[in-house]
């Protein structure tokens, strides 16, 4: 009769090698964290992308001689997994990226408000920004307060999901607070409009900011290009840790072999012990239609997200580095937050971002119609007539940035039905809406799916 230490040993033979080869379909932010992630942990990766860059919906792009990105994005502080893989691949996101405390701060000529967070410790940044803040009545102050209040008291969520909009009516939160706040925080966060947006994600985005530590609220705006700012370094490392990464290959098939995994492309075929599949949803419901027809059959609402950059004369400067703006659809008026990119990296002085999310309607417009309505918002916003006459326009849209953040969204799980093939990207299971970070912790859970 064999002994326990020779059970032991045959059990142990029988464990998946530490060193696997793995496969990661898709060099976005979901696809580059889970391949650091198993490279660090001595796997070989090889990183298929089908495009000429990585990034994914959150890329680089060229425009006029810039370098730009397809969305400008902010950061938070709460990004706790996007900066520990940063630091991991060697980069500092002290020095790539402004941070500033959290704010909604509108042009002084605008109907706006100016509410920004101090640097004194949780909840007391907040306390001190509500105190000081301008272009809100001490009604709406009040309001504000006990909202917050009530949010803390219930740990920040809903027994039931709803709109944010019924959210906010629950709590009698002003018409003030709705236009000037909670509208454009939940429209950036969700990229959703708040009467169809989850409160409860929205909630957990506010749970993870402003009722956190005082760091986890502020905004980080990247000095960088989007794919400069973390996808590079990451393919830099993995190819330091003896992977390899095949841009402009499409794989269209996995097929399941007793050796492993084959997956076939455009002039590429080869055999892995696990695959990552890190592609939008539509891109991953093609390659698992055979495999999974929970994922196959699964349906997804997307919203856009437009950016408009308008370059001026290099002298000409905004007060701060970004500003929010009161956008009206009726009017034209279809920005939410404008940022001045020369403010970030000199080498763009005079080149503005504005940004339009739950950009479904707008990206309906002629780009020139758009353009020209977004500088006339500007000039407008700011009463500075040049801003109507930018030397050069160009309008970006992703037209299916992220899926629609609605109540109760059916995710799908990182685990598939299949042993050894799993899901990464921001539309997996979380309780976070489709941002930077939600990719990349998704990535992460993926590789480590992969590693248990």
């Amino acid at each position: 009769m064999a002994s326990l230490e020779d059970l032991g040993s045959q059990l142990m033979s029988l464990h998946i090698p530490s060193n696997r080869t793995v496969a990661v379909i898709g060099a976005g932010w979901a696809g580059c964290a889970a391949a650091v992630e198993c490279a660090s942990k001595g796997h070989t990766v090889t990183l298929i992308e089908a495009a000429r860059i990585a990034g994914g919906r959150a890329r680089r792009i060229t425009q006029h001689g810039h370098h730009l990105d397809n969305g400008q994005h902010i950061l938070l502080g709460a990004y706790s997994e996007t900066m520990r893989l940063m630091r991991a691949v060697g980069l500092k996101p002290s020095e790539l990226m402004l941070r500033l405390p959290v704010q909604m701060r509108y042009p002084d000529t605008s109907k706006g408000i100016k509410f920004i967070a101090s640097l004194l410790p949780a909840p007391l940044h907040i306390l001190s920004a509500l105190i000081t803040s301008q272009g809100l009545s001490w009604s709406d102050k009040l309001a504000l307060a006990q909202f917050s209040s009530a949010a803390r008291w219930m740990g920040w969520r809903l027994d039931y999901d709803c709109s944010v909009s019924e959210l906010l009516e629950r709590f009698n939160q002003t018409e003030k607070l709705i236009v000037c706040m909670w509208r454009p925080l939940c429209i950036a966060a969700l990229n959703t409009p708040p009467e169809r947006a989850s409160a409860n994600v929205f909630l957990s985005v506010l749970r993870d900011s402003l009722g956190a530590r005082r760091s986890a609220s502020d905004m980080l705006l990247p000095r960088q290009d989007l794919t400069a700012l973390f996808p590079e370094a990451a393919i830099a490392y993995i190819e330091s840790q003896g992977g390899k990464i095949e841009f402009g290959t499409r794989i269209k098939q996995i097929e399941r072999r007793t050796t492993g995994i084959k997956i076939t492309g455009d002039d590429y075929a080869s055999e892995f012990d696990a695959i990552v599949i890190a592609t939008p949803p539509w891109i991953t419901q093609d390659l698992m239609r055979e495999h999974d027809d929970t994922i196959a059959t699964h349906q997804f609402e997307y919203e856009a997200i437009t950016t408009c950059y308008l370059q001026y004369a290099k002298s000409i400067r905004l007060d701060h580095a970004f500003y929010a703006l009161l956008d009206e659809a009726n009017d034209d008026a279809w920005g939410q937050f404008v940022f001045d990119r020369g403010y970030l990296n000199p080498d763009q002085a005079g080149l503005f971002a504005v940004v339009i999310s739950a950009a479904n309607e707008a990206s309906k417009l002629d780009q020139a119609e758009l353009s020209l309505a977004v500088a006339n918002q500007l000039a407008n916003a700011f009463q500075q007539p040049a801003y109507a006459k930018p030397e050069w326009t160009s309008i970006i849209t992703e037209k299916r940035a992220t899926f629609a953040c609605t109540p109760n969204l059916d995710r799908l799980p990182n685990k598939t039905k299949i042993d050894n093939i799993v899901l990464a990207g921001d539309y997996t299971k979380s309780d976070y809406p489709a941002t930077l970070e939600s990719a990349v912790r998704s990535g992460v859970q993926a590789a480590r799916l992969i590693m248990n």
